[in-house]
């Protein structure tokens, strides 16, 4: 009997993957291929997609996984891709210029001068979304100031996920949780935003109907099953934007914050209550719509292992494992003798180390920076509870940073609450399988899709001793 199995295509910044997961939310079969911009022909400094080379791509890694797939029978097909990115198509689904890519410069002068249409603050109030250059809104003011025309000429906007659904199902959709990374919707309303678009001028005839996740959208069509070697007729499940899933996928409850710590650190939580009038008081802050209709994603994110590496590349040589870094650091008393680090080397003109003397080595400046950054940590934790009305009594941690048990411990300490970590990095992918078995109708909820799936932890809790406390 063939396995059953979900097929997740997960479009990502740096690879695309073709993933099938069972019932469980186990990986049966997975085959991934590196994904990169292109740069546009009309500016060296600009970076765009090929919506043709990324399914091209997710061919190739189903081509790879024929003899896995062929063992499986495939009850879903979902797809899952980075926030903001899409284009305008004509009525046949044809591309009228090229996927602006969220690396690309071009929108920042947009986000400069969006203030003379509407205000920064009133945007953030209804849309949730940060100022971030990459804003869908900011792409879609670009065009219209450069190419005007193709707002006239264009049957609607799709986000790169539903491009993608397009093409397996001809179908034009708009996934809700990638409209809610647009900076257009109203997050309290679930719609977009009239008072957002008629301030930029942006018709909403653009956008298609939206799909909740776990929606079904289509079937796979003739021509895409042959190009993905798979069987036409499969049905294709709304999924979206990778941040909700993963925090679903994660097995976040509502209320419990998640840290997903990379090269930034994107702080989110699955709240019922979000006061998006605050969000514009805080730098960095956003709110996007949670996977299930009725919780909001309020999140804060900042450049933390990131920080790291130039601490690495400063005082190490390139190729030191992470673990003499930690090891050095871990030699040193909590509070690194006196030194501090501002982290914030993007902005800050303070960022650096202080309190320095002739006896500090570079496991104390490597300890300060795991100090500061948790610092940062409890700062935007305590604004993210102000924002989403809630106490954290834990927090739940994924991601490549979750492997320092050092930093772990620091995080516990200076939070004062357990550290739970996740090891399945395959967060995004297992959510968005989890939906679409509840999409299928082989369970009545994601919920009790979720509860399918053995969770292993492993938990990091507050020690008593005098630690480091984040306060200069």
């Amino acid at each position: 009997m063939k396995q059953e199995v979900i097929l997740v295509l997960d479009c990502g910044a740096t690879n695309v993957r073709a993933i099938a997961v069972d019932r469980q939310g186990k990986i049966v079969a997975r085959a991934a291929t590196p994904n990169a911009s292109d740069i546009a022909i009309e500016n060296a400094g600009w970076h765009q997609w090929s919506l043709d080379a990324i399914v091209q791509r997710f061919a190739d890694c189903c081509q790879r996984l024929t003899t896995e797939l062929t063992a499986c029978n495939i009850r879903g097909i979902t797809v899952t891709t980075f926030g903001v990115d899409g284009a305008l198509v004509d009525a046949y689904g044809k591309l009228l210029y090229p996927v602006i890519s969220w690396k690309c410069p071009r929108t920042a002068a947009v986000m400069a001068s969006i203030s003379q249409r509407i205000s920064p603050r009133q945007l953030q109030d209804i849309s949730g979304v940060g100022a971030f250059s990459f804003n869908t809104l900011y792409k879609l003011v670009w065009l219209k100031e450069n190419h005007p025309q193709l707002l006239e000429q264009a049957h609607a906007w799709l986000f790169i996920s539903s491009l993608l659904n397009h093409r397996l199902t001809g179908e034009f959709t708009t996934d809700i949780t990638m409209a809610g990374t647009s900076q257009m919707l109203d997050i309290h309303q679930r719609d977009f935003s009239v008072d957002i678009l008629q301030a930029t001028g942006i018709p909403r005839r653009l956008f298609p109907r939206l799909v909740e996740a776990g929606e079904q959208i289509g079937t796979l069509k003739n021509d895409a099953a042959k190009q993905l070697g798979l069987t036409a007729g499969i049905p294709v499940i709304s999924a979206g934007h990778d941040t909700q899933f993963a925090l679903f996928g994660a097995g976040a409850q509502p209320d419990e914050p998640v840290l997903s710590s990379g090269t930034w650190e994107i702080l989110m939580v699955r709240s019922a209550q979000v006061n998006t009038a605050l969000l514009s008081d805080y730098v960095g802050s956003t709110c996007e719509l949670d996977s299930q209709p009725g919780l909001y994603n309020p999140g804060m994110q900042w450049l933390a292992s990131g920080v790291l590496e130039w601490v690495r590349k400063l005082l190490w040589t390139p190729d030191t494992p992470w673990q003499t870094l930690i090891d050095e650091a871990q030699a040193i008393p909590a509070g690194a003798e006196g030194i501090i680090m501002h982290c914030d080397l993007l902005a800050s003109p303070r960022a650096g180390w202080q309190g320095v003397t002739l006896n500090s080595t570079r496991g104390h400046f490597y300890r300060a920076a795991l100090e500061g950054l948790t610092a940062q940590l409890q700062h935007n934790l305590h604004t993210l509870e102000t924002i989403g009305h809630f106490n954290a009594t834990e927090l739940l941690l994924v991601g490549g940073g979750s492997r320092n048990a050092l930093w772990n411990q620091i995080k516990a300490n200076v939070l004062g609450i357990p550290i739970k970590v996740l090891d399945d990095a395959e967060t995004t992918v297992a959510g968005a399988a989890m939906f679409a078995w509840s999409g299928i109708g082989e369970f009545a909820s994601p919920e009790l899709a979720r509860a399918q799936v053995d969770y292993q932890y492993r938990y990091f809790y507050p020690q008593t001793e005098p630690v480091f406390t984040g306060v200069e």
